[in-house]
């Protein structure tokens, strides 16, 4: 049976709203309707009734019954659009796991390199913002007990963070149709206690965080032959490249975020720095989007030169 208990504060909130909307459009619409089966009963065909329209000049009855819906509506408005920025805008402790979606799974990998498939285990109280991209088409991580859907796009990052307060076991589905299976893509987002979570992930197998296997990734590449100092070619330096303003050839400046390193290793010429030459093969078709998101986690802690990090 599908679980649609609230599993965070976010989720309360929706349906506070939505109920509450709800209840505006019934009171507003079924006063209308009520009216309109009473005016029907009353003044129907051989009923003896008065059908003169008596004038009536109540100004203030006529503009209370517009003004008063057009202050609640503006007030869900505000309500809801408050609530639309809060779930854009993650906390900076949030804690950051990535997410992968294949026909037909679900993959999770947190930052100290554990691994989950169809199954994502967290900490409550602790805010949690996920990384996704897709390996092949549009997928959409829907989790009912926290109220939030995204969309997980091929060639792109998309974010969404979260604050779980309910223990418990959730459903999880891919909202968008996918393929033959879209159907069984589905899994478990599963709520622990912030001990039991510790233990958990304890007990999980890793091979290293998302950065050290970056780090593997780019020597086993050979990326260093050009972005470590002293390299012979010449391309642009990545200690310290992570949230800094870049440049381009083209006369434009960009910050080199997540979605731009990602570019930057499978589409390099898509948006060459200035100053530097298009030399840069691509390196879509050689990596996936996996190990993409190694690279890009092991550019993020770079603060000293690429060649000195081990």
């Amino acid at each position: 049976m599908l679980n649609l208990r609230e599993a965070s504060e976010h989720a309360a909130h929706v349906d506070l709203l939505t109920g509450a909307f709800g209840l505006l459009v019934l009171v507003l619409a079924g006063s209308i309707f009520v009216l309109i089966f009473a005016f029907a009963i009353r003044y129907r065909r051989g009923k003896e009734v008065s059908r003169e329209h008596a004038p009536n000049r109540n100004v203030w009855l006529e503009v209370s019954w517009s003004v008063i819906p057009f202050l609640l509506i503006l007030a869900f408005f505000i309500v809801s659009a408050k609530m639309f920025f809060t779930i854009h805008e993650p906390p900076a402790d949030a804690m950051p796991i990535s997410v992968v979606a294949k026909q037909w799974m679900w993959k999770f990998q947190h930052a100290g390199g554990q691994s989950e498939i169809n199954e994502l285990h967290i900490p409550v109280g602790q805010p949690v913002r996920l990384t996704m991209t897709s390996q092949d088409v549009i997928h959409s991580l829907y989790i009912p007990a926290l109220r939030l859907k995204q969309d997980v796009l091929p060639g792109r990052y998309t974010d969404m963070w979260f604050t779980a307060d309910r223990p418990g076991s959730y459903h999880l589905f891919c909202a968008e149709f996918c393929g033959t299976d879209h159907a069984v893509m589905g899994g478990r987002f599963v709520a622990m206690e912030p001990g039991a979570y510790a233990r958990w992930l304890a007990g999980q197998a890793s091979g290293g965080s998302l950065a050290t296997e970056g780090a593997m990734l780019y020597r086993q590449l050979g990326c260093g032959a050009c972005h470590d100092s002293g390299a012979s070619a010449r391309a642009p330096a990545l200690a310290g490249l992570y949230r800094s303003r870049v440049t381009l050839a083209d006369g434009r400046h960009v910050v080199a975020d997540d979605q731009y390193l990602h570019d930057a290793i499978l589409d390099p010429n898509r948006q060459v720095t200035a100053g530097y030459d298009p030399i840069m093969p691509t390196y879509r078709g050689v990596i996936d989007e996996e190990a993409a998101m190694k690279l890009v986690a092991y550019i993020r802690i770079l603060r000293t030169v690429p060649g000195e990090h081990r």
